[in-house]
């Protein structure tokens, strides 16, 4: 059948989600960075609900360097498996700020989508059109 055949792209399907995931996140975490460390000890008060309250900005700066470094890396496909673990932990946290704060499914649900592709994209690796090559 058809459908059969599609498997000779796994490599272009990786490479695709690896790209588009990769510059939204980028775009995502970009305002962030840029935020500076006022905005970056807001995101890392969200530790918070993971019961760590110290260094808040060490944690925000982590957080948005995940979502633009890591974005990077995932698009080119360089410390792949790295940069898809920082930005599923990323992720998590999310979600668990969402959910500690009582914010309904509709809030935390993107997050919790993201956390599960990029849990995905850990064990299945970049693919061979990258950097990392498997």
């Amino acid at each position: 059948m058809i459908w059969t055949g599609l498997g000779r792209f796994r490599d272009f399907g990786l490479l695709l989600m690896r790209v588009g995931l990769g510059v939204m996140m980028f775009f995502h975490g970009l305002p962030k960075i840029q935020g500076g460390p006022e905005k970056w000890k807001a995101l890392g008060g969200a530790m918070a609900h993971l019961g760590i309250q110290f260094f808040p900005h060490v944690w925000g700066f982590l957080a948005a360097f995940a979502e633009t470094g890591g974005a990077v890396l995932l698009v080119i496909g360089f410390f792949f498996r790295p940069a898809a673990l920082m930005l599923a932990i990323t992720m998590a946290v999310a979600v668990t700020m969402h959910v500690k704060t009582g914010d309904g499914f509709g809030d935390w649900s993107h997050a919790a989508e993201l956390l599960i592709v990029f849990v995905g994209l850990f064990f299945v690796g970049p693919g061979r059109y990258s950097i990392d090559r498997n």
